[in-house]
């Protein structure tokens, strides 16, 4: 076993690591906890290797990837997919229902087994389609579609002129430094394996290229470049996707009527309820493989499993007991070293501390983009123009928050949608919507 931790103790999720571990009689298994992307504690079990195949986790790629032409104004996402690939089967479902796994369409492509078998190309996942196969009404319930990202990878391929795979390495993972997320197996990757269940005996699982279904679970990688990810599909990048596209990603679309009180499913995004947050994030599994990959959007702290198994593991429980377990500990010992006051927003560093609405307090912590506004939940804004903030979140979503100066340009108030924050209760020289209260 290696392991290492940054101001993490790491007790906790090492036990909670070796109990799936043992549990699951896994070959291998690597496991890492991350705060703002940064890996802060993780640790490997196991024969195994640097780099897993993470299955599903794919589709979170091919996901951005379509929201980047919808924000480019490429497609919409009400367009039928028709509308743009017109010998695609399953022409007449909208790309937000393919996105979301609610257009009702079959789950797997026509023909052989397609996670254990040689890749087709495109001509022949349409012709082996051609005959659409629908299970439920349109819009009408969740249900998981690999297909459905078969089809929103061709989509991608043929608007930006490049195959899907192209599209993915040079638009997501050169701008984000992911060199260790990759198309086929780097050297010294893990084996995929299973166990043979009537003697426990490890077998060698099969790891073709999926072909025209590479978009919905082919890419392989490692524990760190899957924090960085992660943390982008927690608050965005600037050179990927912004903030307010993530959070509509986020946005519950679709859920089964069965799990529908443990989570549901945005746009390529599974979602798993909290008492207090959602996580957000994405399963994979491959012959051989298992891979979980959750975050937190408010505290930022999130966690990665990857493990060589078939079976044996629920990597998004154990992903989530990660999180849970070292949230407290990592909140608690500060920003990581990335979030130093450098990388701050100035303007906001000028109002940092605290700040009243009448009598309530809220605490301002400033952000690398912005600022997080706490009382009983955290409020995130992040800067539009001088003074000037956007909600992220909660009630303030998508409302501005104003900073208001006096004459000499010091700090008045901050305003947004009425409310007035003042730096002392009832600041007499601010305008106090109702005046000052009266003693009893």
């Amino acid at each position: 076993m290696t392991e290492s931790a940054h101001r993490l103790p790491g007790a906790r999720c090492r036990e909670i690591v070796a109990r799936a571990y043992d549990a699951g009689r896994l070959p291998s298994i690597r496991a890492a906890v991350f705060h703002r992307g940064e890996v802060r504690w993780h640790c490997a079990l196991g024969d195994g290797g640097r780099q897993y195949r993470i299955g599903s986790i794919t589709k979170t790629f091919t996901a951005v990837a379509v929201l980047r032409l919808r924000d480019l104004g490429a497609v919409h996402l009400d367009d039928p997919v028709g509308a743009h690939l017109p010998d695609a089967p399953y022409g007449d479902h909208t790309i937000a229902r393919l996105l979301a796994h609610a257009s009702g369409m079959t789950a797997e492509p026509a023909g052989s087994w397609w996670e254990r078998t040689p890749g087709r190309d495109w001509a022949q996942l349409v012709e082996a389609n051609r005959t659409p196969l629908d299970v439920s009404a349109a819009g009408e319930r969740y249900h998981y579609s690999n297909l459905a990202y078969g089809l929103l990878g061709e989509l991608v391929a043929r608007l930006e002129g490049a195959s899907w795979w192209t599209v993915v390495a040079s638009s997501l993972l050169r701008p984000l430094g992911l060199a260790e997320t990759t198309y086929l197996p780097g050297e010294g990757a893990a084996i995929g394996t299973s166990r043979d269940p009537r003697d426990g005996r490890l077998l060698r699982e099969p790891a073709h290229d999926s072909g025209a279904m590479a978009p919905a679970g082919q890419l392989w990688s490692t524990v760190h470049d899957m924090a960085r990810w992660a943390d982008v599909l927690a608050v965005g990048h600037d050179a990927v996707l912004s903030a307010t596209t993530l959070a509509q990603m986020r946005v519950a679309r679709a859920a089964d009527s069965s799990t529908q009180h443990r989570g549901a499913y945005g746009l390529g995004l599974r979602l798993r309820w909290r008492s207090e947050s959602t996580l957000v994030g994405h399963t994979g599994s491959m012959p051989g493989f298992l891979a979980g990959l959750f975050v937190d959007p408010e505290s930022r702290v999130g966690a990665v499993v990857l493990t060589n198994a078939t079976t044996g593991l629920d990597p998004e429980r154990l992903s989530s007991e990660l999180i849970e377990a070292s949230e407290p500990s990592l909140l608690e010992s500060g920003p990581a070293p990335l979030d130093r006051a450098a990388d701050r927003d100035v303007g906001a560093e000028e109002l940092a501390g605290d700040w009243f609405v009448g009598n309530t307090r809220a605490r301002l912590t400033p952000t690398q983009d912005g600022f997080v506004l706490t009382e009983d939940t955290a409020r995130r804004f992040v800067r539009e123009a001088a003074d000037r903030y956007r909600g992220q979140n909660g009630y303030f979503a998508g409302e501005e928050l104003r900073v208001v100066r006096r004459p000499d340009a010091t700090i008045s108030h901050l305003e947004v949608v009425t409310f007035v924050f003042t730096r002392t209760p009832y600041d007499p020289a601010a305008p106090i919507p109702g005046g000052l209260p009266e003693p009893l």
